[in-house]
């Protein structure tokens, strides 16, 4: 069995509400998202914190996920690094606002990596790259302003005075383009 057939086993057990595929689930990827965390926070308690609040919002949401969006490590990835933003956002608000520096982020190696992920996501960035690259300007601006710099929606349309439902259609229809640019390049169409 696969990797992404047996994720999607576990995941409807989790909806099904089966602690026990919870549990197998937790143990295949607490560490590779531990190590996730830790890099975006740079801090070991809130990167356990993160981890167990992922793990808690896929107990109860576990329904919500879309295998036709990809694969639930990716899922579990977005999640983890929202969830981290999230305790960035409200760390920086109770304290003076420290910057969270790209260079630090980028020089804590990830134990749990090999070779051949390391080709694999470098591979995957650069899809992803391209087929950000073949958006119109306005659907490049709000990925990369939401997804990248980590600003939510709302701020995205008050900061850029863009009516709040233009950004939500312009990510809408950026994210089904990239979808459908991806899946092509997938299957070797261009």
């Amino acid at each position: 069995m696969n990797e992404q057939t047996e994720d999607l086993r576990l995941i409807r057990q989790i909806a099904d509400r089966d602690a026990g595929a919870l549990e197998l689930l937790y143990d295949t990827y607490e560490r590779p998202v531990y190590a996730f965390a830790y890099r975006l926070l740079n801090d070991s308690m809130a990167a356990e914190e993160a981890v167990q609040e992922l793990f808690m919002r896929i107990w109860n949401n576990a329904e919500r996920y879309n295998s036709s969006n990809g694969k639930l490590s990716t899922w579990m990835f977005a999640l983890t690094r929202n969830i981290s933003i999230d305790m960035l956002r409200r760390r920086s608000a109770r304290a003076a606002a420290i910057p969270v520096e790209d260079e630090h982020l980028n020089a804590i190696l990830d134990e749990s990596s090999d070779t051949e992920q390391t080709v694999e996501r470098t591979l995957e960035g650069e899809r992803v790259l391209t087929a950000l690259q073949e958006l119109g300007d306005e659907q490049q601006q709000v990925i990369d302003l939401i997804y990248y710099k980590g600003l939510t929606q709302q701020e995205v349309s008050e900061r850029y005075n863009i009516p709040l439902g233009t950004v939500k259609s312009r990510v809408r229809l950026a994210l089904k383009q990239l979808q459908k640019r991806l899946t092509l390049t997938e299957r070797g169409e261009s």
